[in-house]
């Protein structure tokens, strides 16, 4: 199986980038792209090639490549950012993923979804409300992905930003969060409450590995008490802009 994540490298506007639930801190920009580097780095070492989304410096939150786009199996659905200031974040990821062979749709107006609110597990798809993401925009993702087999479901999102800063999920389809984050942790069955923030967000590497933030050692622990592998990575100065692991990629299967 081909593995390949699109990524793109953080722009010289990186500290002005959007925020909802965090209070501003200022951000090492420096530091940021050595920690970018290292995630890219990371993603390489698991045996993933990195293909990377050209740059677009004028919008602050293009390093967070994940909410431009929506694949399932051969499909890209483009998304319709929910920030205005994003909407030009989604042709370098349009041109890069039809260059690489898929099939493009995209989400209209006045739909409007953010990737970072869609959380996929088989062919079940769940899509985050409340937030960047409205009901015409993920009525047009489910009529997208209803011809290739997928079940797309609703949920309230309203003390993140995104879907996926609330939950992910492991390989085994257990999803994880943090609780007082969760709006409704019994929509998931099954849930594993985790003991910290930054241990919400996982990306799945392979069935028996993950990458997480190193701001999570409690819930690596008991990810590795589970028997999982796992990969981390310093992301401080994403995680100040309400980003993490999951945001910095697009990950492909193939």
């Amino acid at each position: 199986m081909t593995k390949r994540a699109l990524v793109r490298r953080p722009g010289p506007r990186l500290d002005d980038g959007l925020l909802t639930h965090l209070e501003r801190v200022p951000v090492d920009a420096d530091l940021a792209l050595r920690q970018w580097e290292a995630y890219v780095e990371a993603l390489r070492a698991e045996g993933w090639e990195t293909v990377e989304v050209p740059p677009v410096d004028d919008c602050p939150d293009a390093v967070f490549v994940e909410d431009t786009v929506v694949v399932l199996d051969d499909l890209a659905v483009i998304s319709r950012p929910g920030a205005d200031e994003r909407k030009p974040e989604t042709a370098g990821t349009e041109a890069t993923l039809a260059a690489l062979g898929y099939r493009i749709a995209r989400i209209e107006a006045p739909g409007t979804l953010d990737g970072g609110d869609v959380l996929k597990h088989d062919r079940t798809v769940w899509v985050g409300l409340g937030g960047r993401t409205n009901s015409e925009g993920l009525e047009q993702l489910a009529a997208h992905l209803a011809p290739l087999g997928a079940d797309v479901v609703g949920v309230p999102v309203s003390k993140v930003l995104h879907l996926k800063s609330a939950v992910t999920a492991l390989p085994d389809g257990t999803v994880v969060g943090f609780e007082p984050l969760v709006d409704h942790p019994e929509e998931w069955d099954p849930f594993l409450p985790v003991p910290e923030e930054g241990g919400s967000h996982v990306v799945v590497l392979d069935e028996s590995t993950v990458l997480m933030a190193t701001s999570a050692p409690l819930t690596r622990a008991l990810f590795e008490e589970r028997g999982l592998r796992v990969v981390s990575v310093d992301l401080s100065e994403f995680e100040k802009l309400e980003g993490c692991v999951t945001c910095l990629s697009v990950r492909l299967r193939g």
